[in-house]
C-alpha cells in the first residue's frame, strides 16, 4: 500500500518548504514496531513522510515518531488513518 498525502498549500498557515515535492511514500509496517516488540501500545499512528516508517503518535506514551525525527531529522508526518489530511511538520512545530 502507497500512502499518497496531498502537497496543497498550507491554508492559512504560512508555507512550509517541508511539504515541496513531497512523493508517495509506502508503509513500512502495519504498526508502531518499537511498541509492538517491547509489548506496548499507541493512540494513533504515524507515517514519516521521507522513509514510510511508521511509529506512535505524540500522544501515544512512547512517542515513537517524535523520536525517529530526532534520529533522522526527517521533518514531516501523516496520519495512517484512511482519509485523513493531518500532517506535522516537526521543524516548525505546527500542522501543514
Amino acid at each position: 500500500m502507497t500512502l499518497s498525502v496531498p502537497t496543497s498549500p498550507n491554508g492559512s498557515a504560512p508555507h512550509c518548504e517541508h511539504v515541496d515535492g513531497l512523493a508517495p511514500v509506502t508503509p513500512r509496517s502495519r504498526g508502531c514496531t518499537v511498541c509492538e516488540v517491547r509489548g506496548g501500545g499507541w493512540t494513533a499512528l504515524r507515517i514519516c513522510l521521507t522513509c514510510g516508517w511508521v511509529a506512535c503518535s505524540d500522544d501515544s506514551p512512547n512517542r515513537h515518531a517524535q523520536a525517529h525525527y530526532q534520529e533522522t531529522d526527517h521533518p514531516l508526518a501523516a496520519a495512517m488513518e484512511p482519509g485523513s489530511t493531518w500532517r506535522w511538520c516537526y521543524v516548525h512545530e505546527r500542522l501543514v
